[in-house]
């Protein structure tokens, strides 16, 4: 077996050294390796050659970077990260420092994951919470609902600036007026502050909850996670079919152990008081007007009113 002098020595090995040479001769060139020599005086043509791989991954990173096609289809070696190059010189030896930085789409994305992280949704499209959301969407699509953005962009830069609140909202109005919207709002953006969430949707709820009583510790971590996180929606409240234990047992010792503490939203069709008269009738037990006030003494000292006016937005292209 010929030893690696000899093969260098032969004609392949001219051809290895020659291109290794050119290479080293257009990492050089490259405006970037001209600057970076400008830093650093000390990074002599030796010293290049030995860390070449090195300076041509910075170049052609830098390249990448320049003409990025989106964090999805990055062509870097690390997905949204590219090569910083630092020269030190010590014990007169120049060494030269690879190391991998993320990029602002990859920094700007784990902070959209961090906030979607702190939010936990049942039964409700993701779309309204992963999306992003406008000011036009927010306050100009719909100047109907003016009063009651005000009221959620109040209620949000109260948090903001306060803390956690211990009362929430009840955003009552037609279908379709964007009650739903504006929670995920609120939730969307309190996240950015470090407030953890959770969005139900009460229909699809209720009829999960059967399922449950099969598996009891399920059943058990949902209602601790909606006991214990910061801002809970129970969205479209007042439309799901209702049963003694969902009211009682459920809804009951949730909102029993959120008054005071935390704050609880509401969306519905339903004012406050139609609201009590839904539950204070079960298609088991029939009219219970006492356990409806009961569990209405949970919600409505804990609320600020907010009615959403407006047209209907789904499947609305304006």
């Amino acid at each position: 077996m010929e030893s690696l002098g000899e093969l260098l020595k032969g004609g392949q090995g001219r051809a290895l050294l020659k291109q290794a040479e050119e290479k080293l001769r257009l990492v050089a060139e490259d405006p970037l390796i001209v600057k970076l020599r400008a830093k650093y005086p000390q990074l002599d043509a030796a010293t290049m050659k030995l860390n070449l791989n090195k300076l041509h991954q910075y170049t052609v990173e830098y390249k990448n970077c320049s003409n990025c096609p989106g964090l999805e289809q990055c062509p870097n070696d690390m997905e949204g990260h590219y090569t910083m190059i630092t020269v030190e010189t010590a014990d007169d030896r120049t060494r030269v420092y690879d190391q991998k930085v993320a990029c602002k789409k990859f920094i700007a994305k784990q902070s959209q994951d961090a906030v979607r992280s702190r939010i936990r949704s049942f039964y409700v499209d993701e779309r309204a919470l992963s999306q992003g959301y406008s000011p036009l969407e927010i306050v100009d699509k719909d100047e109907e609902r003016e009063d009651a953005v005000h009221q959620v962009l109040r209620y949000i830069m109260n948090t903001k600036e306060q803390g956690l609140q211990k009362h929430g909202m009840y955003l009552a109005g037609y279908f379709g007026t964007g009650k739903t919207f504006l929670m995920c709002y609120m939730l969307h953006e309190l996240a950015k502050d470090g407030f953890t969430g959770a969005i139900v949707y009460m229909p699809d709820f209720a009829e999960d909850l059967k399922s449950m009583f099969d598996d009891p510790q399920r059943l058990k971590e949902t209602i601790e996670m909606l006991k214990e996180t910061d801002l809970l929606v129970f969205d479209d409240i007042g439309a799901e079919n209702l049963n003694p234990w969902l009211r009682d047992h459920v809804m009951g010792s949730i909102l029993n152990y959120r008054m005071n503490r935390k704050p609880t939203f509401f969306t519905s069709n339903h004012d406050l008081d139609a609201l009590e008269k839904h539950f204070s009738f079960t298609s088991k037990d029939g009219d219970e007007e006492y356990k409806g006030r009961r569990i209405m003494d949970r919600i409505r000292p804990f609320v600020e009113p907010v009615h959403v006016k407006g047209y209907n937005k789904r499947g609305s292209r304006g």
